[in-house]
């Protein structure tokens, strides 16, 4: 196809936006939904998969080295944590600082503690934070062979239900939107086959003059594909709008630190854009091509 032949035919996909209003209205409308619907699930699997990461983050493992441990041994654990890829950041806490944590806990009854010698009950610590809480089995073996180690305690059950719920969530995310993808197709292919029944003589003569059937298939994929793109615009805006209030009333009374915080719009609304518009443009060219198909074997 030439390009002026190509030009033409996105002039005449214009035109029959203009030509049927009820239809692009309707078609509007039900690709829209369909956008909301993925727009949400979008922004819930965000949101999900960040306190997920937070969670996860959190320091799940605690190694408590021997009361007798040698400074050798102390610098050889931190160098080895330190080297660990899989470990994004580690805290190392003295006898001292840990006797002042117990007593922090204590709060009024903290005077207990006034007498008790930490040096000879406290060891060092070290509290460790994942990149994924997967490899937590892997990284307790390999720590737990490093000498002056006394105990390593681990939150197996909350890092299991972590790993799992963040599987889950990537899941749902995907089968959801497949889901609506296809439910979108079928409707919106339904929609633009009432256009193109109401121009099936001009199509029949088109095929009779020798027009070919991706000259007279391309309007209507354009005109599909431009009602998609209006479609994922007024999609994004309404669910970034909702949701920027959403996220004010709620982050109202929470810290922004807070491992059950929603992230910012600003976070993920041009990722959100690109991906309502890559399903918008699909949702809408592929149901319209869907539709002209059979019209076209003449």
């Amino acid at each position: 196809m030439s390009l002026r032949a190509f030009f033409n035919s996105v002039k005449e996909g214009i035109r029959g936006i203009i030509r049927h209003p009820l239809v692009t209205v309707a078609s509007i409308t039900t690709i829209l939904l369909m956008l909301i619907i993925m727009g949400v699930f979008f922004i819930f699997s965000v949101n999900a998969r960040a306190i997920m990461t937070k969670l996860s983050q959190k320091p799940p493992i605690e190694i408590y080295m021997k009361l007798q441990c040698t400074e050798e041994q102390l610098v050889q654990v931190e160098q080895s944590l330190a080297n660990n890829p899989n470990i994004i950041e580690y805290t190392k806490k003295s006898p001292v600082e840990n006797y002042n944590d117990f007593k922090a806990n204590l709060g009024s009854s903290a005077s207990l503690l006034d007498d008790f010698d930490y040096n000879m009950y406290l060891p060092y610590t070290f509290s460790i934070r994942l990149s994924d809480p997967a490899l937590a089995d892997s990284i307790v073996a390999s720590i737990s062979t490093l000498d002056g180690i006394s105990k390593i305690s681990q939150e197996s059950r909350v890092m299991n239900f972590l790993t799992k719920a963040s599987r889950i969530v990537n899941i749902t995310t995907l089968v959801a939107f497949v889901i609506l993808f296809l439910i979108s197709l079928f409707i919106i292919s339904n929609m633009v086959r009432i256009s193109v029944y109401s121009r099936a003589n001009e199509i029949e003569i088109m095929k009779f003059v020798g027009a070919t059937n991706n000259y007279i298939r391309l309007p209507y994929i354009t005109e599909g594909a431009i009602v998609g793109v209006i479609s994922a615009l007024c999609a994004w805006i309404m669910t970034v709008l909702i949701y920027r209030q959403v996220f004010h009333n709620m982050m109202a009374q929470i810290s922004q630190s807070s491992f059950y915080a929603l992230i910012p719009t600003r976070s993920f609304m041009w990722h959100e854009l690109i991906i309502l518009l890559l399903m918008g443009v699909i949702i809408g060219s592929v149901g319209s091509g869907i539709s002209v198909r059979k019209y076209v074997r003449v």
